[in-house]
Parts: C-alpha cells; structure tokens; sequence
C-alpha cells in the first residue's frame, strides 16, 4: 500500500446515512459449503427484507467471482484476497447503511475473523448454512463435486481443501431440518432482535 495516501473528510458520515434510509446497516455473512443453500437462502432473505422496506444489496460468491475477483483462482492464498476483497465492499455498502447479505464459502476462520474486523464487530452477523458434505455432494447443483471427486476440479472446499465451520456463530441454520420459510423467518427474527437491542 502506498504510503502518500490520507483518508479524505467526508460532510455526510454512516450514521446520517443510516438515519436517511431508516434502519441499522448490517452484513449478514452467510457461511457453508457448496450447494449448502446459502445462495438460495440469501435470495429468499434479500426478497423478504425488501419487502418490508429495507434497503438491501446482495453479495453472492459466484457473481463477485465473475466481476470484482475475476482474476483470482482457488488457492488459499487467493481465497483469502477473495473474502479480503468482498469483506472492504461489504464495509463500504454498510457504510453506505445498507443490509448487505453476503453468501460466500469463506472456509477459514481466520479469513471470517478478518471479514469481521473490516467490517465491524458490531455490524457483522455470522449465520452457518450448516449442511452435510454427503448432503452438499448428493444436491451437487452446479455438478462440481463429481468433477472434483474425479480430479478435474482442484482446491475444492470439502474435497481436496479445508472447510472450517464456525466455532461459535450467531445463527445456524441446518438446511436437513430447517427449510427455506423457516430458514429465512429465524434469521429475520434475529434480525429484529438484534435491531433492537
């Protein structure tokens, strides 16, 4: 990083921002595997919240992929700059004062912790889409787990790479018991709560 940079005084600060669109910014960071449900989950709670006026935007792992870190690959190196990245735009869009939903693989710990120190602690909510991998394998939606089981797909979280669940997260949602109304209505009661306290 370059040493000659200064952040700049802005007139209008996040909690005016807030104050503008009625409602306590946030990032709600969905976590789990592949084909877990997080994505699905994510677009379900996105709807639910506009519908009750919120003013939200949506962070998925395969649209940032194809835009912001594009040129990225799957190390651990560059999964690691991929939720660095995604966690900066999170942070500005909550400044923003906006609900942000990010659904992301994010499989270390130690790069969810870094998420949330970019973001802000009391900004961030960690939800687990805890599903099995023999579940996430049986669903394979995108058809990735049979190319990774076969060797075509390298670094492939579950597989050949780590996948570190949450040791202590805010919400867990286990997709074999709770479904997609249920998912979204704990989430948002969560949410209410949290809003309040």
């Amino acid at each position: 990083m370059s040493t000659n940079l200064m952040s700049q005084a802005l007139a209008v600060d996040a909690a005016r921002r807030a104050r503008a669109k009625g409602q306590k910014p946030v990032a709600l960071w969905l976590t789990g595997l592949s084909g877990a449900g997080k994505s699905t989950i994510a677009n379900a709670l996105e709807l639910a919240l506009v519908e009750r006026g919120r003013h939200t935007y949506l962070l998925d792992g395969d649209n940032v992929r194809m835009g912001l870190c594009r040129d990225l690959g799957f190390s651990d190196a560059d999964r690691e700059e991929n939720i660095r990245r995604i966690a900066e735009v999170a942070h500005l869009f909550v400044d923003a004062g906006l609900i942000v939903i990010s659904a992301f693989i994010s499989p270390f710990r130690r790069d969810r912790a870094i998420a949330r120190e970019v973001i802000g602690n009391g900004a961030f909510i960690e939800i687990f889409v805890d599903t099995p991998l023999a579940e996430c394998e049986r669903r394979d939606p995108k058809g990735l787990y049979g190319k990774a089981r076969q060797g075509l797909i390298k670094n492939f979280t579950g597989i050949d790479s780590a996948y570190e669940p949450p040791v202590d997260p805010h919400i867990r949602i286990d997709t074999l018991k709770d479904d997609l109304p249920t998912a979204v209505a704990r989430i948002l009661d969560y949410l209410d709560k949290w809003e309040r306290a």
